[in-house]
């Protein structure tokens, strides 16, 4: 029976950042179809992760069916695959591992990665058993589609920086510095981070994550104070 025919990405299809050196360099000296695959799966699954660091469990990728099932060669059994193509993707330096008690961590060899490697070495890391894959559409828009939707195109620097933004502020003070900077038609990322920084160190109305802003009527209110020179007039 014949693969049945991809019927195309809906409208408002998910995305996940790949890495441009990924597709431009690393994509053409794997020879491997899962250790693609896994590297792929991998990144996907990172992304779409809350909170910092960012990782995915060896144990997670073992059991997800979704991915076993695309790794199936009809000569090797399918966890067999999974811990070549793993191995192969750290081999490579696309991917990071590093093991603490029985739990094997992987995370992306960037600089988030490269960064949370001794936290999860050490061993203080709680590991959930949230499932890897990206998970039923969010009660409200996740900080990469606020830029997508409001600014534009994702790029790998700001990418990281909303990675940093999303671990440190609530999804509401996101949300509103968002369309508080597009009411003032500050399609700005660096504007929008001055909004949050200056929420959090002002505080807001309420005095908590889920009050309103103090409202600021003026562009200007917002070149104020040490971070003001990221600011684009």
């Amino acid at each position: 029976m014949g693969t049945e025919r991809f019927s195309g990405f809906p409208a408002r299809a998910d995305y996940s950042a790949i890495p441009t050196l990924l597709l431009t360099r690393v994509m053409s000296e794997i020879r491997d179809i899962a250790e693609l695959k896994v590297t792929l799966y991998v990144i996907q699954a990172i992304y779409h992760r809350k909170g910092y660091p960012r990782f995915v469990t060896y144990d997670e990728l073992a059991g997800d069916p979704v991915l076993l099932s695309g790794l199936e060669d009809g000569t090797k059994a399918p966890g067999e695959v999974l811990r070549q193509a793993v191995d192969r993707a750290v081999a490579r330096g696309t991917l990071l591992s590093v093991t603490t008690g029985t739990q094997e961590f992987l995370v992306v060899n960037d600089e988030a990665g490269r960064r949370a490697l001794p936290r999860l070495a050490r061993g203080t890391v709680t590991v959930s058993n949230a499932p890897v894959a990206a998970g039923p559409p969010q009660s409200r828009p996740n900080i990469f589609t606020l830029y997508e939707q409001n600014i534009g195109m994702l790029t790998p620097m700001i990418a990281e920086e909303l990675r940093a933004a999303e671990a440190e502020y609530p999804p509401r003070w996101i949300e509103d510095a968002f369309k508080e900077a597009v009411s003032l038609n500050k399609r700005n990322w660096r504007y929008i981070a001055r909004i949050l920084e200056n929420w959090a160190s002002e505080g807001r109305e309420s005095g908590k994550p889920g009050g309103h802003p103090k409202k600021r009527t003026r562009p200007e209110d917002y070149y104020k104070g040490r971070f003001g020179h990221l600011v684009s007039r």
